[in-house]
């Protein structure tokens, strides 16, 4: 590729997809979302490297863009500085491609939702749409904490419920409870999403932490 080409190339992809994000997940790990490559790769570090999520679903680039993407993560990835790299089946099929064989890249981890065309290192259960959702959520640091530090909820037993558990093979049938009141609470607000994708990229680079792997 010329650099007239490539510039050319940077200047089309700069003004069509919005800017690359990025983000401190904490303990040494970035996150860095690229739209379109090789725009979007991240530079080279002028500090000693660190593991980083690099997330390309949804990332377009062509033949020359997997060449350079191929040989980012090449130099980039390593066992003590891992590539947790995010894709699915929207990804770009040519970027896709750059890292299909991937055995003889040490320290590249490929986490997604599998697809026909698309099978990750790690596969997560999710839904296109719920994982779009979750995607176009990641906005700011705020919303970076809500995706992949959720809320834990437990169900709620009611009162007879719990009593009638308790009770089980000690009584003939459970205690008489009043009937549950007519509820005239508004319609509860559907949850707000999550990324298991980027919580399991993160979830991973805390253990390798916890085993002293980095």
């Amino acid at each position: 590729m010329t650099f007239f080409r490539l510039l050319a190339l940077v200047l089309t992809t700069g003004c069509s997809f919005a800017a690359p994000l990025t983000f401190d997940l904490g303990q040494g790990l970035a996150y860095h979302r690229a739209h379109s490559l090789p725009a979007d790769l991240p530079g080279s570090s002028p500090t000693r490297p660190q593991p980083l999520v690099l997330d390309l679903r949804y990332a377009v680039g062509d033949a020359d863009a997997a060449t350079a993407l191929s040989a980012w993560l090449k130099f980039r990835a390593a066992p003590r500085t891992p590539v947790f790299l995010l894709a699915n089946s929207a990804t770009s099929p040519a970027l896709r491609a750059a890292f299909a064989d991937r055995q003889h890249t040490a320290g590249l981890i490929v986490l997604g939702l599998a697809g026909s065309d698309f099978s990750p290192d790690i596969a997560l259960k999710t839904t296109p749409d719920a994982e779009r959702l979750a995607y176009d959520a990641l906005t700011d640091a705020s919303a970076l904490a809500r995706l992949i530090n959720p809320p834990i909820t437990k169900p709620r037993n009611d009162e007879a419920r719990l009593v009638a558990d308790y009770l089980a093979g000690r009584t003939s049938e459970p205690p008489a409870t009043d009937p549950a009141p007519t509820s005239t609470a508004p319609t509860p607000t559907p949850p707000p999403p999550t990324d298991p994708v980027l919580q399991r990229a993160v979830h991973l680079h805390r253990s390798l932490l916890a085993l002293k792997r980095l």
